[in-house]
């Protein structure tokens, strides 16, 4: 029979676990371990809801000014201010913010609400890229209109203008300024610029009295967006002057040289003559000879004095310098004997000799190639007979005597002398 081997006092049998503790001491495996720390969870809740609610708040103050800027633009930017029916012509000056320029608008009666005016300027980029110089604004825009004139933008409207021939430059001031082109006085300024003069090669002279481009500013049709520099709207005209008069000059190279070796004619004179015909004729296929008239009084040797008498030239000077000529006083486009004689109206083709100191008026085509290429006649005379047509005549006595005939059926009929 087996002994068994009492257990030792020290030693003590140990059952099979599954993981053994790993301290002294520690629980037996049987009993679940105990539960991880925990975050304080509740603590970060509440700031984050705080945070979401200033979030919040700070997008909901954010979206009422987005509202607010989108109805300022879509609202009052497309609110056309009151509209008496005038136009503003504004010398815009550099540098203004957006409050200086909404006060300048308001001056001007262009805008419903300065404050809202400046506050729309802000919004939509300032005024860094308006234009300084003259502007013409037209009471009853819209502050988007405004913005697009004030900036030159191509986004403006156009507009057709058509310059009839024998408009002076004042006749065109005013059609421009009608049509909200330019303003009438910037426009004037501009044809009259000695810095422009020069630039586009305008001959002068040094004649007396104010310069300007006129008899340069051709008549024809063009296209302008609405409130346009003056000075842009002058070289146009003259470039397309230079255009035309190139190719008269080649075509009528004859004509050119003739006036030229009899009379020291270039083309300022050609210019001042086809001027005072486009003035006269009424009929275009008068006007070769109405030329012929003009020339054969400065070329004939026995016709004296070599006056041209003709009305059209001393009206001239009522637009031009009606301060210097007193008959001018209260002038309302009819032309008087006093006008034709005032001994100071440097204009008038009845108290002094040969061609007026300029061009009165912007002359066609027809009538600068009259001048060049006129009728071959010996008519020193011509008088109106009715209907936009004229007796010509070789004689004083034969003119005497269609004047006497005009006079009978048209008492108030004034005559070249």
């Amino acid at each position: 029979m087996p002994t068994r081997v009492p257990s030792s006092p020290g030693r003590r049998r140990r059952r099979a676990s599954p993981q053994a503790p790993s301290e002294a001491g520690a629980l037996p495996s049987s009993s679940p371990p105990p539960p991880s720390p925990r975050k304080p969870r509740a603590r970060v809740s509440r700031l984050s809801r705080r945070s979401r609610a200033a979030l919040f708040a700070l997008a909901g103050a954010v979206g009422a000014v987005g509202l607010s800027v989108l109805a300022l633009v879509l609202g009052y930017g497309h609110l056309h201010a009151p509209d008496a029916g005038a136009t503003v012509e504004v010398d815009w000056p550099a540098g203004l913010d957006s409050d200086q320029a909404a006060a300048l608008l308001a001056r001007h009666g262009l805008v419903r609400s300065e404050g809202a005016m400046a506050m729309f300027l802000r919004t939509t980029g300032g005024t860094g890229a308006f234009v300084p110089g003259p502007h013409l604004l037209a009471q009853g825009l819209d502050p988007w209109d405004l913005r697009h004139l004030l900036e030159r933008s191509p986004k403006r409207p156009a507009t057709r203008v058509t310059i009839p021939e024998g408009f002076h430059r004042f006749d065109i001031a005013t059609r421009l300024e009608k049509l909200r082109v330019a303003g009438k006085n910037a426009f004037l300024r501009a044809s009259a610029d000695p810095l422009l003069l020069d630039e586009l090669g305008i001959e002068r002279k040094g004649a007396l009295g104010i310069e300007s481009a006129e008899g340069y500013l051709f008549p024809a049709t063009y296209d302008f967006p609405l409130d346009t520099d003056p000075k842009e709207i002058v070289r146009r005209l003259v470039t397309e002057a230079d255009r035309r008069w190139a190719a008269l000059a080649v075509q009528h190279a004859a004509g050119f040289a003739s006036l030229r070796n009899t009379l020291g004619y270039g083309r300022r004179e050609i210019l001042i003559l086809a001027s005072i015909v486009e003035k006269e004729a009424v009929q275009a296929d008068e006007r070769p000879l109405i030329a012929s008239v003009f020339l054969n009084r400065l070329l004939d040797p026995t016709f004296r004095p070599r006056r041209l008498q003709s009305d059209p030239t001393a009206a001239y000077a009522c637009f031009s310098e009606p301060d210097i000529v007193p008959a001018c006083a209260g002038f309302t486009g009819k032309i008087t004997p006093a006008i034709n004689r005032d001994s100071k109206n440097r204009y008038s083709t009845y108290v002094n000799d040969g061609l007026p100191p300029g061009p009165i008026a912007n002359p066609g085509a027809p009538s600068i190639e009259a001048v060049l290429a006129p009728a071959a006649t010996k008519y020193l005379y011509f008088v109106a007979k009715g209907g936009g047509r004229h007796t010509f005549s070789e004689a004083l006595d034969q003119h005497n005597e269609a004047v006497r005939k005009l006079r009978q059926t048209s008492p108030s009929t004034e005559r070249p002398e």
